[in-house]
């Protein structure tokens, strides 16, 4: 500090935590969790990795084969989804992006309802079963479904619920305003919410170091006056391990909290994207050194967890299942044209009466595709 300077004292000052378990070569790194000690959890995280890749592999070529419409991958960030699906419980509440395609299996989403929304079909975000029954359908505009989290955490203090929402999204969403007025409000009234952001490198082709000045994306915690953290998203583990303290922190009434998952988008923004026209080779080569399937499998067989019997097992099961939703998915019998106007008002007013009408009266046109 300038010596002319007239501060006297320090009001503030904070610290960024990053918490990792297993490195990128497979190796534990420090003392494991308490699930780290259950067999079939951790078999379980593994299963849900490798069969939302398969599935992942499937809707790219879908869509490559003209058969879906634009598509987001996932791949290298299926560790986020799985560790979200297994920290919450059933009757909290999740508030997705459009990469978190794991969680929303774990909380049971069919896969063929992925498919179907990335197809242009609603019912693709009607769930009809399990915990997602409550949770909100995918967003892809960028951060406007993250104010959201505050209607619903205020609903459940209101309530005394001792429910938590959690939010996700990417780091270009912590750009918006609608991002820092979440994180403003959050804190104020003191909301169970869990915010979770998947920090991949890259906003489409902008880099993280040219969307924001800050080092990190968990320290804009700190302008909401909440924790904030990094975990390495790409392990599976420290990333449950992270999200489950944030998560309980909140139910017992400790407030919201912002993690950053730090990863890395290893295939194209979407479909409709091109990354090598803005990021190098390198770069993607040395994102794969850290995949979280990867380095899981590696622990997974050192330990005694999983053997290559069950990989083989996994890998044909994974791709039959990501096959049987694609022809759930193309055999599912397109809407009624019509039906567009049904989900927009409680009584469809009389100007619009007219034009449902007249397009039922056309008839069905094209497909999902």
């Amino acid at each position: 500090m300038d010596s002319n300077h007239s501060a006297t004292r320090r009001v503030a000052s904070f610290e960024i935590f990053y918490t990792q378990f297993l490195n990128q070569d497979g190796v534990a790194c420090g003392d494991l969790p308490a699930f780290a000690q259950d067999r079939e959890q951790l078999r379980a995280m593994y299963q849900l990795m490798v069969r939302t890749r398969a599935f992942d592999k499937k809707a790219v070529a879908l869509q490559r084969t003209g058969q879906l419409g634009t598509y987001a991958a996932c791949l290298g960030q299926e560790a986020i989804g799985v560790s979200i699906g297994h920290a919450l419980k059933a009757d909290d509440v999740f508030i997705p992006a459009y990469r978190e395609y794991a969680a929303q299996f774990a909380r049971g989403v069919p896969m063929r309802d992925i498919l179907l929304y990335w197809g242009g079909d609603e019912r693709g975000m009607n769930y009809e079963s399990g915990p997602s029954m409550q949770d909100f359908p995918l967003s892809v505009p960028i951060g406007t479904h993250v104010p959201q989290a505050i209607g619903v955490g205020y609903a459940f203090k209101l309530r005394k619920q001792p429910r938590v929402v959690l939010v996700s999204c990417g780091d270009g969403a912590t750009s918006k305003g609608d991002f820092y007025e979440a994180v403003s409000s959050a804190k104020v009234w003191n909301l169970p919410i869990v915010f979770l952001v998947s920090n991949n490198g890259w906003a489409i082709s902008l880099p993280f170091s040219r969307q924001t000045g800050a080092p990190t994306v968990a320290q804009k915690a700190f302008a909401g006056g909440m924790p904030g953290e990094q975990v390495d998203g790409n392990d599976v583990i420290a990333t449950r391990f992270v999200l489950e303290r944030a998560i309980e922190r909140a139910r017992s009434g400790g407030g919201p909290s912002l993690v950053e998952a730090v990863t890395y988008r290893l295939h194209d923004h979407t479909t409709a994207d091109d990354a090598r026209r803005y990021r190098g080779a390198e770069e993607v080569e040395a994102a794969w050194a850290r995949d979280p399937l990867k380095r899981y499998k590696i622990w997974m067989e050192a330990s005694g967890n999983w053997s290559a019997e069950d990989e083989d097992k996994l890998q044909l099961e994974a791709t039959a299942t990501a096959e049987a939703a694609a022809q759930a998915f193309l055999k599912t019998e397109s809407q009624a044209p019509e039906s567009i106007f049904d989900h927009l008002y409680a009584t469809l007013p009389k100007n619009l009466e007219w034009q449902r009408e007249e397009v039922a009266a056309r008839g069905p046109v094209g497909s999902h595709a």
